[in-house]
């Protein structure tokens, strides 16, 4: 048996995969709160992981009906970009600030200005620093909280401190380190002179994490947690990744022409490359893989999270905002919403906030609401799509998960507007199996390539093929989008 973790923004799942069944078998979940306000601040305190950890795991291993000194290993999948510093006594600083946190924008633009500029910056690493990144962050808390800021002993990513806190190995994964803003993608090592311009009082021989890759295990769990989750003392613990890195893995994406689409809180687009891409557009994040490779992406921060704020407003659930977007034509007639409730990362605009247009005494229905809504938050994921394809990078197929892909109507509305072939997984916990595949690959379980043939599954019942002349009606309305925000946010 291996366990996937996956501490994501709104909760954290385990999962239980049985390596001999090569399924996933159990899985158990424990929900996040989050500080936030309308300056931008997103947060949350580094022990709400550990203590939804322990529960999500007590959960899959009851649900599971299995002892839990039959575990081999666990493989933990987590939000990119989060800062957690830690004491000299391994006691946070400060609250995680999370990848959806847009307080930093000021220090992310100063931040690039010091690097010389955008194409100085792009060029230095590889990747442009966006305000979600770890590097604004740790810029932010320098200003804010200078005392505290002395007392930084080490520097995490969250499921780096899940890591420390299961091994007390201090270190991360090329993929993870890909979105701190300080990191050379191309040359996989910490970009130092990036880090001192950040952080000149720190010592990153000290305050950085030693890079590890992605096939390696990290160490064994620590007795007083072996103890707490009731495991055997020789439990290993791979390296891990960051959720896209992991869901990459979940989702068999290791290799060329495969796209992965999720539909989460945020939503995020990305392909595997052998080697890093040149001349790739600035809003493309040219990420590492966690499986040797690159994984180039685009992330948009209005997703699943969009169309709730619709749902809490109009209170209803989740099958009537299905049954209403049902109700409502293409274009819902007229309305279009430029849904940035928490910023945007791509196109870059941090500080934006959300617009609804085209209302009128005719179309102001709750159908129409939700599905200019779900066109909205589905019009940012191809407005990425356009980049990848300007990149020249194959979407033959996109592979969808997320809890928006439970959405029948949203999987075809996908296939639509992208005008591409869309199927979903069996194992919908696509992070989490890919921490449990990546525990299996480091045990020496079996070489990556046949763990994913044999544990990622294409669910065949939910292909869904793009119809023409619903295509033709979509990019009508995805023009009309584009042209508003060009005309709100020029």
């Amino acid at each position: 048996m291996y366990i996937g973790i996956d501490c994501g923004t709104q909760g954290t799942k385990a999962i239980v995969v049985d390596s001999q069944q090569k399924k996933v078998i159990a899985v158990g979940y424990a929900a996040h709160e989050i500080i936030e306000n309308s300056e931008g601040r997103r947060e949350q305190q580094p022990q709400w992981w550990t203590a939804a950890l322990v529960s999500a795991f007590h959960e899959a291993v009851k649900l599971a009906k299995i002892e839990p000194h039959l575990i081999r290993g666990i493989g933990v999948s987590g939000q990119q970009h989060g800062l957690v510093m830690l004491d000299e006594n391994d006691q946070p600083l400060y609250n995680a600030k999370l990848w959806c946190d847009t307080e930093t924008a000021a220090e992310n633009a100063e931040f690039i200005q010091l690097l010389g500029g955008n194409e100085q910056a792009f060029a230095q690493l590889g990747i442009m620093p966006q305000t979600g990144y770890t590097a604004s962050k740790i810029a932010w808390f320098r200003k804010h909280y200078p005392e505290q800021y002395q007392r930084i002993a080490k520097i995490m990513l969250p499921h780096d401190y899940l890591n420390y806190w299961l091994t007390g190995h201090f270190c991360m994964e090329y993929g993870d380190a890909s979105g701190t803003g300080y990191f050379d993608v191309a040359n996989r090592q910490w970009d130092l002179d990036a880090f001192r311009l950040l952080a000149p009082e720190l010592d990153p021989q000290k305050v950085l994490a030693p890079l590890v890759s992605a096939e390696q295990k990290i160490g064994t769990i620590r007795p007083e947690i072996a103890k707490l989750l009731g495991l055997s003392p020789q439990v290993i613990v791979s390296t891990g990744g960051g959720d896209n890195m992991m869901g990459a893995i979940g989702t068999g994406n290791i290799k060329q022409g495969i796209a992965t689409m999720s539909l989460g809180t945020s939503g995020t687009l990305y392909a595997y490359t052998d080697t890093p891409l040149s001349d790739l557009p600035m809003e493309i994040a040219n990420f590492c893989s966690s499986t040797g490779g690159w994984l180039p992406l685009v992330c948009v921060m209005n997703m699943t999270s969009a169309n709730k704020k619709v749902m809490d407003l109009l209170q209803i659930d989740v099958k009537k905002f299905n049954e209403f977007i049902q109700q409502s034509p293409i274009g819902a007639e007229g309305i279009t919403i430029l849904p940035f409730f928490n910023g945007e990362r791509v196109p870059p605009l941090p500080q934006a906030k959300a617009s609804i247009l085209g209302l009128d005494a005719a179309n102001f229905t709750q159908a129409n609401l939700c599905r200019a809504m779900m066109e909205a938050a589905s019009f940012t994921l191809r407005y990425g799509l356009d980049l990848f394809r300007q990149a020249g990078l194959s979407t033959s197929q996109i592979r969808l998960i997320g809890g928006g892909a439970k959405s029948a109507v949203w999987r075809q509305m996908i296939a639509d507007i992208m005008n591409t072939e869309v199927v979903c997984l069996k194992e919908e916990e696509a992070a989490a199996l890919g921490g449990a595949i990546q525990a299996m690959w480091a045990n020496g379980e079996g070489e990556l390539t046949e763990l994913c043939q044999d544990f990622v599954h294409l669910d065949e019942e939910s292909v869904v093929q793009p119809k023409p002349q619903s295509f033709v009606e979509y990019e009508r309305i995805y023009q009309r989008y584009l042209t508003l925000l060009q005309q709100y946010y020029a």
